[in-house]
């Protein structure tokens, strides 16, 4: 009988060349399940969390008219929460006083810094916000990045409190439609606020993970108490704060 042909360079090259795409096609589905598809169910199960689907979308002012969306949340504790917030460069807003407001009225018009400025009230869960937080723009504060935070009675996986927020950008100083009265008036974009505040959020490098809870709005547009109109995409982003063990 005639013994089989030894495999030549061509077939060698061969076996070679399909277990090469046998491994490209294996780490290919490796990405997608690990980077995309598991992502997606966790971002569809983060939806569907009843803490999630009970958070009340907007706030209000004093007078009850509905404000700015919530379209941020933060996991951690107040120490947690004002330490992130702090290395990310936003800082405190003051109390809104009739001195606060005498200074942010020169500020404005001479175009002097006042990092700390006043934010006026609105109301969640039947209170005013429990942190109030912004970062300048330039040497004027008629421009700046701003934030509400309220502690809500919801807990995160390791037991601590949900901080639910609105972000919002002061782009200039205007008549309030609502009030007739000189006012902020926002950008109608709260997404890009949104994710300028993570943007900073994860350059701390304090985050555990961030979650994009879609769907947090069904309402995708709207204007706050002002008058300024608003619109979304419609998800929420929620940071998990690294907790320190103790």
């Amino acid at each position: 009988m005639d013994s089989e042909p030894t495999p030549g360079p061509a077939t060698k090259w061969s076996r070679r060349k399909r277990i090469v795409v046998y491994g490209l096609v294996t780490l290919i589905t490796w990405l997608v399940l690990a980077y995309i598809f598991v992502p997606v169910l966790w971002k569809r199960y983060a939806h569907r969390h009843p803490e999630f689907e009970e958070m009340p979308g907007v706030t209000y002012t004093a007078d009850g008219i509905p404000a700015d969306p919530v379209n941020v949340a933060l996991v951690g504790t107040n120490d947690e929460v004002l330490k992130i917030m702090l290395a990310a460069g936003w800082y405190p807003a003051d109390e809104l006083t009739s001195r606060s407001s005498l200074k942010i009225a020169a500020a404005s018009v001479f175009k002097r810094e006042y990092d700390t400025a006043p934010v006026s009230s609105e109301f969640l869960f039947g209170r005013k916000q429990d942190l109030a937080l912004e970062q300048a723009v330039g040497d004027n504060p008629r421009h700046r990045h701003h934030i509400r935070f309220w502690e809500s009675d919801k807990h995160g996986s390791d037991g601590r409190p949900i901080w639910v927020g609105a972000a919002i950008f002061d782009k200039r100083v205007g008549l309030s439609r609502t009030t007739a009265e000189f006012t902020h008036l926002t950008d109608a974009n709260v997404d890009a606020e949104r994710d300028v505040l993570f943007k900073d959020l994860e350059q701390t490098g304090e985050l555990a993970e961030v979650i994009v809870v879609e769907g947090f709005h069904k309402v995708l547009e709207g204007r706050n108490g002002q008058g300024n109109r608003w619109y979304t995409d419609g998800n929420l982003y929620e940071g998990v704060i690294a907790a320190k063990t103790r």
